[in-house]
């Protein structure tokens, strides 16, 4: 895999295709009832830094692979979460549950450290890492409150 990592590119473009669809049907948008900057910003940055870690591999911080089947484990648990991913918002799509919070909001964060480790991409870890507990909290927090 050179600078562009296209397993990285389909998860990526699969996961958004409901949040498009989200995004269509509520027009006003999303409502934060979760007020915290610093963690928004947070989750923000990680956010799109993961995005575009998943896409591309920066030289120098991404080793590939790191065991024989390294890439068949990536690519079937990616697959697997994905997959989970999209069916959760199937089935949950009308719901504003905490499940539904949770499953989301975790499935992601899981795609990514999962990615970063496989493939040592050093910098994909350290975002999903800024992420994965910024992105979970505000999820929950927005179903509860």
């Amino acid at each position: 895999m050179g600078w562009l990592n296209y397993y990285g590119l389909i998860v990526i473009i699969l996961i958004m295709i409901p949040n498009m669809f989200f995004a269509a049907k509520n027009k006003d948008g999303f409502k934060n009832k979760y007020k915290n900057k610093t963690v928004e910003i947070s989750e923000q940055i990680g956010r799109f830094a993961c995005f575009g870690l998943m896409i591309f591999n920066i030289p120098h911080t991404y080793f590939g692979f790191w065991f024989p089947s390294a890439e068949i484990v990536y690519i079937v648990s990616n697959a697997c979460l994905t997959a989970a991913y999209c069916i959760i918002w199937i089935f949950l799509w009308e719901k504003n549950c905490l499940a539904r919070s949770i499953l989301l909001s975790v499935i992601p964060s899981l795609i990514f450290m999962i990615s970063g480790v496989l493939l040592l991409n050093i910098p994909l870890m350290v975002f999903a890492a800024i992420f994965a507990p910024t992105h979970i909290l505000i999820s929950v927090k927005n179903a509860v409150l």
